[in-house]
């Protein structure tokens, strides 16, 4: 099973999820001989500058801040289309927002943990998952071409703070 549910769902430095990201997109781009345009390496930064989905609009304006230049909608589309393609994000549909992939070059489900309260949204990937979904395909002489799981609750951090108001609450009743 490959997941990032531990490092999603505690404190950490953000800047080595940055250059971990940065470090395989350089590798697959190198790989398959593709460039990795500043801007495409900006809304990857972006995106694993926290393990919340932005969309489109706030990478524009997060791109905008940084470079303190107006971003037109089609500059970031681009980009994120072609991150998309290549496997370094993931499109998050119910949200119309983009997470960075932990796994890029990999076959994985593309199951997303998404956190009701914080917001955060980590992956899983396992292979039962995937072996579930090829048999359902194939029993309804279905071809699959691209899937994605979203599961919504709350993360470990959110939930001890949820039990802990509850907790409160009935203490002051």
């Amino acid at each position: 099973m490959l997941t990032n549910t531990r490092l999603v769902h505690q404190p950490h430095d953000h800047r080595r999820c940055i250059h971990a990201a940065l470090a395989r997109a350089n590798d697959l781009c190198a790989a398959e001989n593709l460039r990795l345009t500043p801007t495409r390496e900006s809304v990857l930064r972006l995106l694993w500058q926290s393990h919340r989905p932005m969309g489109a609009y706030q990478l524009q304006d997060q791109l905008a801040k940084l470079s303190g230049k107006t971003i037109a909608p089609p500059t970031i589309y681009r980009a994120v289309e072609f991150l998309l393609k290549v496997g370094l994000i993931h499109r998050i549909a119910s949200l119309n927002a983009y997470i960075g992939c932990p796994f890029p070059n990999s076959d994985h489900s593309n199951l997303f943990l998404i956190c009701n309260a914080c917001g955060s949204a980590a992956e899983v990937a396992h292979n039962s998952i995937n072996d579930l979904l090829k048999s359902a395909s194939e029993k309804a002489n279905f071809t699959l071409q691209d899937q994605s799981l979203e599961l919504f609750g709350l993360c470990p951090d959110c939930r001890s703070q949820q039990e802990a108001d509850d907790n409160q609450g009935k203490d002051n009743e």
